[in-house]
């Protein structure tokens, strides 16, 4: 049960940081003469430290060092971003799919694959021990 409950926590504060996401890309991409990828790496940027902020203290609820607990989160962006920004921008210039839906298809993506690290990489031994004061 707590699993499931720590999942939609991170579930919200994914749909917020997705709702950051949708938002900074829209107006990058409509107000903006960018290409695809400044566009999509901008709005994933924001989203990023919106999601790490709130999810470190309410989801996983852990006091694990936040300098190894960012560089950990950056390990996965390293691999995710360019690795996303690609395809995004292939499936978005070159194949000519839909702009948004790329954007929608890459923030699942990073939905459940993030996740996954954060819970059994980042987190995995320190969950549920900050102490409110």
């Amino acid at each position: 049960m707590k699993e499931w409950i720590r999942f939609c926590k991170f579930a919200l504060f994914s749909a917020s940081a997705g709702l950051i996401e949708l938002v900074s890309f829209s107006l990058l991409n409509e107000f903006t003469q960018w290409r695809y990828w400044p566009c999509y790496l901008t709005a994933l940027l924001l989203s990023v430290l919106w999601n790490f902020t709130f999810n470190r203290r309410y989801t996983f609820r852990s006091n694990a060092n936040i300098t190894r607990s960012m560089l950990l989160v950056l390990l996965y962006y390293a691999i995710f971003t360019p690795l996303s920004t690609w395809l995004g921008d292939w499936l978005a210039e070159t194949m000519l799919w839909n702009a948004y839906l790329v954007t929608i298809i890459n923030m699942l993506l990073n939905f459940i694959t993030e996740f996954l690290y954060q819970r059994y990489i980042v987190y995995r031994k320190t969950t549920d021990n900050l102490i409110n004061h």
